[in-house]
């Protein structure tokens, strides 16, 4: 009987098992893959799992792998913040589930720590794009400035990582960089000491200045989608990128539809910072499609649905944002 972690590649799921395996050490088998890869449960073998402990997947996209291995008489704890459906109350399961939009699987575990490890929490949030958050935590634990950018900078170091169509198109298995991150207790001795970190950061921003060159394919007042070129760093920086639309404009939705290689796209979305709500929705409506309220995607979006797509995600951000700005004058 063994014990396994399963994880989300990107910063929030790597970061959530930093701080749980910091307080709980245990020698467990990794199941983790790039950020699109969430259906992980079912590479667990129920039947000789005893122990599993997961981290910022979708317990409804799981659902079935989850109950093999509750049938199996698995302990199963689970912390994530993205749509989980019905929990099954199962005596061998302990979740930790929230999904509010202004929260992340880290700061999940962070909350059931006590804050016992928050820096690498408050990396995650920055990687997870809950900027808001993170300079307030980052502002509560004492933080500077400067530290507070180096944390900044290193959850979306990690979370650039993630992306991509398959994991060769990743700088480093999120395996190996968590394995590498696990041996520092404070991040700031991983930020200036670890070579994995300047490597990641600076393939960062390579990537992130070719894309900024980009204009949209189409775009609104209210939403912009970004029609990336079929290239490695497209799909590296695709995260990284909507994020970073999001923060400069901060009312407008965005969608980041990549091409991949079956002739089908990844798509990412991110709801308005102002009123972070509805990318879930929109995302559920397509196959392969799912994530949480202020940022989802679809992993799988076939060439012929793209002009549906497109024509969905504007009328879906045009009438939400009606919907907000007539709301004060009909409480009125």
């Amino acid at each position: 009987m063994s014990a396994f972690d399963v994880f989300n590649g990107d910063a929030d799921g790597i970061l959530a098992l930093h701080q749980w395996r910091l307080a709980h050490p245990l020698d467990a088998t990794l199941v983790t893959g790039i950020k699109r890869e969430i259906a992980l449960l079912a590479r667990v073998p129920a039947g000789r799992a005893k122990r599993v402990a997961v981290f910022d997947i979708s317990l409804d996209t799981n659902r079935d792998a989850l109950h093999r291995l509750l049938d199996a008489r698995a302990e199963v704890l689970y912390f994530d913040h993205h749509y989980a459906g019905e929990i099954p109350q199962h005596a061998g399961l302990t979740a930790h589930i929230d999904t509010s939009a202004h929260t992340c699987t880290s700061l999940l575990v962070d909350r059931a720590l006590g804050g016992m490890f928050r820096p690498w929490a408050i990396a995650a949030a920055f990687g997870d794009n809950a900027n808001e958050t993170a300079n307030q935590l980052a502002q509560e634990h004492g933080l500077n400035l400067a530290q507070t950018a180096l944390l900044e900078k290193l959850g979306t170091s990690i979370n650039y990582n993630a992306y991509g169509e398959q994991i060769t198109d990743l700088h480093v298995h999120p395996a190996e960089l968590y394995a590498s991150l696990h041996a520092y207790t404070d991040p700031f001795a991983f930020i200036a000491q670890c070579p994995m970190f300047s490597h990641l950061s600076k393939g960062m921003a390579t990537d992130y200045n070719t894309a900024t060159s980009l204009l949209p394919y189409v775009a609104s007042e209210d939403a912009a989608l970004y029609l990336m070129p079929d290239a490695p760093w497209a799909r590296r920086i695709g995260g990284i990128f909507a994020n970073s639309l999001v923060d400069a404009h901060p009312n407008r939705a965005h969608a980041i539809v990549t091409p991949d290689s079956s002739n089908s796209y990844t798509v990412s979305v991110r709801a308005p910072q102002t009123f972070p709500q509805g990318a879930d929705a929109l995302c559920r409506q397509f196959p392969n499609g799912g994530g949480r309220a202020r940022a989802a995607g679809i992993n799988r979006l076939p060439a012929a649905a793209l002009q549906d797509f497109q024509q969905r995600f504007m009328a879906h951000f045009d009438a939400r944002t009606r919907q907000r700005d007539a709301a004060p004058a009909h409480a009125a």
